[in-house]
């Protein structure tokens, strides 16, 4: 005889809106242990109906994580099964697509962290493909780990004396669209991730970045940096800005590339605001210089149209510590294009109480707290806060100690499923 749960465990999740959150949806489906349906993936696009190269890849990819998954795909590719299996982690070697069909190392990453903790053993993952953000599609490998390790580290994740902390490391940087790049991510595992209580903003006290540039001119990076500083230092002195230039010279490497990077040209910058509270928040944005070569034999006018629209390494310098800025204002204790993953690790973490303060919600952040409830049965209580932190002596400080002219912050809180990674061997 089954039991409620055991039957709620076992009730298929059906979507009928294609690849809509396609990598939540395996994420949820795998944590849950409820097989999914995914109908009608881009069934309307007659020159390229069912999944994309990358989703076909990351799907490769959770297949080797795991052991028992079970995928089917109809002929056409516009409906997936998904039966999930046990996670294993272990040392995995996985290449992205690249080109026009392709996605960054970190969209494959994003999908990979919620998971890499409840595996049998630690996991050590090398991703080749695209490693700093496309277009500001994609995050970068700067961006996830400014930005999402640590909060790995918050939920308990590598905080004990047996295994070190998790670490994201570019062994080669890689630009669009030809990528050529390398990463390595290690996670140790966990028995059960630690509730969280992340309401304080506290004060700005320092920022912090990282100017990439790969196979274009080294004075682009600090042309970029220069330009950050330039609006920051207004605000504050604390700025400081690294500059990772990969030029074209260099010894060559066996693999064809030179100078430690992919044959792309790119440029990107990466920025973290730190705050008296310990608070992090990052941004970036990458430089949309890549000229459309399809055809080989490209009109030379039709290049310099283009290259008259590429974005100038000063613009794109404000253009991120205005987003910067812009995260600040909000007042949350996390970025925007973390909510969602804060959110899922709240859900995992054990039947205790959880609270954080985040800024305005995002779409997908409104879509994934739709889909936790479905899928975990987690609804969270949403309390909006005119208070920039409990700790802050004013209440319309916006963290510079000026007053703020909005910036409404919301307090989430949740009761955790209490999340056991019953694949880890008991000691």
């Amino acid at each position: 005889m089954t039991t409620k749960s055991e039957a709620a465990k076992s009730r298929t999740l059906k979507y009928n809106d294609g690849a809509t959150q396609f990598r939540q949806r395996l994420i949820s489906s795998i944590l849950s242990h409820r097989p999914l349906l995914l109908r009608n993936i881009r069934s309307d696009d007659l020159d390229a109906p069912g999944l994309r190269e990358h989703e076909a890849s990351f799907l490769r990819l959770l297949d080797r994580m795991t052991n028992g998954t079970k995928i089917e795909i109809n002929a056409t590719g516009t409906q997936l099964r998904f039966k999930p299996g046990v996670l294993l982690g272990g040392d995995i070697e996985h290449d992205c697509p690249i080109g026009g069909n392709g996605r960054s190392v970190g969209w494959f990453l994003e999908g990979i962290f919620p998971l890499a903790a409840f595996g049998k053993e630690p996991l050590q993952l090398t991703l080749n493909g695209v490693t700093d953000g496309t277009s500001d599609i994609d995050p970068s490998v700067d961006y996830l780990s400014s930005s999402f390790i640590p909060l790995l580290i918050k939920f308990g994740i590598g905080v004990d004396d047996d295994h070190p902390p998790p670490v994201l490391k570019v062994t080669k940087r890689g630009a669009a669209p030809m990528g050529g790049g390398s990463v390595d991510f290690y996670c140790p595992i966990v028995k059960e991730l630690n509730p969280i209580d992340f309401v304080d903003f506290g004060k700005v006290k320092r920022v912090r970045g990282t100017a990439v540039s790969c196979r274009i001119p080294p004075s682009s990076a600090a042309r970029v940096a220069h330009s950050v500083k330039g609006v920051m230092h207004r605000l504050l002195p604390d700025v400081w800005i690294h500059t990772d230039v990969h030029s074209s010279s260099g010894k060559k490497r066996k693999s064809g590339d030179v100078g430690g990077c992919g044959p792309s040209p790119g440029l990107s910058v990466n920025l973290t605001a730190t705050t008296t509270e310990g608070v992090c928040l990052s941004v970036e944005c990458s430089m949309n210089h890549n000229i459309n070569s399809d055809s080989g034999d490209m009109m030379q006018h039709d290049q310099t149209v283009e290259r008259k629209n590429i974005e100038l390494p000063e613009d794109l310098g404000k253009r991120s510590a205005t987003l910067l800025l812009q995260e600040i204002y909000s007042g949350g204790c996390i970025d925007t294009s973390a909510q969602s993953f804060a959110m899922l690790m709240m859900c995992l973490t054990p039947e205790d109480v959880s609270r954080i303060r985040l800024g305005q919600f995002s779409q997908y952040t409104i879509m994934s707290l739709r889909l936790y409830k479905e899928a975990f049965g987690v609804e969270f209580k949403l309390r909006a806060d005119d208070n920039g932190g409990e700790g802050s002596d004013d209440e319309s400080d916006d963290g510079f100690g000026s007053k703020r002219g909005g910036g409404q912050t919301i307090i989430c809180s949740c009761l955790g499923i209490g999340y056991r990674n019953m694949a880890r061997a008991s000691t």
